[in-house]
């Protein structure tokens, strides 16, 4: 296979690569530095990869011990609390780049890429499980490779690699919402999309009493990177008053999709000045008809996300 011939068949791979090597890491940022260096190392050892291989395997195995090569030179595992405000290093995926990995007819291997198993809350929780045990779990249950594939990218043993699956799938049930399972949809439904029509309405008209009718009364919200939670109605009113009050400025919000869940976008004009500017992403979590969490990310993802640069 000639050089340019290997480079380009690199490529069809980087999209998955990257929703992969962001799974493992829970960044953004990091996942494309992770797909680089996964490029990088293919390349060096591109004399030694043989045609009849599975090129896909073979990048994935590279791109999974790139990926714990960062986890064990970080270990940026965080406190074992029941609090994803705890993954500060988490950032949004923009669906419209989801959209870029789905199966194709020249692309059946590649796996759909359901909210469950991009969604914030599972990639908070899975970024609690040790190195090995992510990747494990990433391999089996949302890439479905067999237990015999999984243990011959990992270098380890058969029974290693179940009893690593069984630990990782034990310490999910404990983080995950309960109704986890049901996150199945490739994109925010209809409802979901209404429900977020009136949560920009809410915002943008100043309606404080409008968000608390759209959200659960344990309702909880986190801002990464900080480490900062809100739990529920009482501790959110202030920050809802706020937001609605006009004291920051004027807002505009627009609405978009991250990791196949519905999501906001604001700018905010500040009172004497012309353009709103990028202020934070919102993305919601959705349970029965209302919001069961908002986790806020600041502006610097918003050219990830298509979004304009001013308003």
């Amino acid at each position: 296979m000639s050089d340019d011939a290997f480079t380009a068949r690199m490529q069809e791979h980087r999209r998955e690569l990257h929703v992969h090597c962001y799974r493992m890491l829970g960044s953004f940022d990091e996942a494309e530095d992770l797909v680089q260096e996964t490029f990088l190392r293919a390349w060096k050892a591109r004399e030694s990869f043989d045609e009849a291989t599975n090129l896909r395997a073979w990048l994935y195995k590279i791109a999974t011990n790139a990926c714990l090569d960062v986890l064990r030179r970080k270990k940026r595992t965080p406190p074992r609390s029941e609090s994803p405000a705890e993954v500060t290093w988490l950032q949004p995926y923009p669906d419209e780049l989801l959209d870029a990995v789905a199966p194709s007819a020249e692309r059946p291997d590649v796996v759909a890429i359901a909210r469950e198993t991009i969604g914030l809350a599972f990639l908070a929780a899975i970024q609690l499980l040790p190195a090995r045990q992510r990747a494990v779990l990433v391999l089996r249950d949302v890439l479905e490779w067999s237990a015999a594939e999984t243990a011959d990218l990992l270098e380890m043993s058969v029974p290693a690699a179940n009893s690593a699956l069984q630990r990782a799938r034990a310490t999910l049930r404990e983080r995950l919402p309960e109704n986890h399972g049901s996150w199945q949809a490739p994109s925010p439904t209809e409802d979901e999309q209404a429900l977020l029509e009136r949560f920009v309405r809410a915002h943008t008209t100043g309606d404080p009493d409008e968000m608390v009718a759209l959200v659960r009364h344990d309702i909880r919200v986190t801002m990464p990177p900080y480490p900062m939670e809100y739990n529920g109605l009482d501790e959110l009113w202030p920050l809802f008053e706020r937001a609605t009050s006009g004291t920051d400025g004027e807002w505009r919000l627009l609405p978009t999709a991250a990791n196949r869940m519905p999501a906001a976008a604001s700018y905010l004009r500040v009172t004497g000045t012309d353009e709103y500017v990028p202020f934070k992403l919102d993305v919601l979590r959705i349970v029965d008809g209302k919001i069961a969490e908002i986790t806020t990310f600041g502006p610097s993802h918003f050219a990830d996300h298509g979004l304009p640069a001013t308003l």
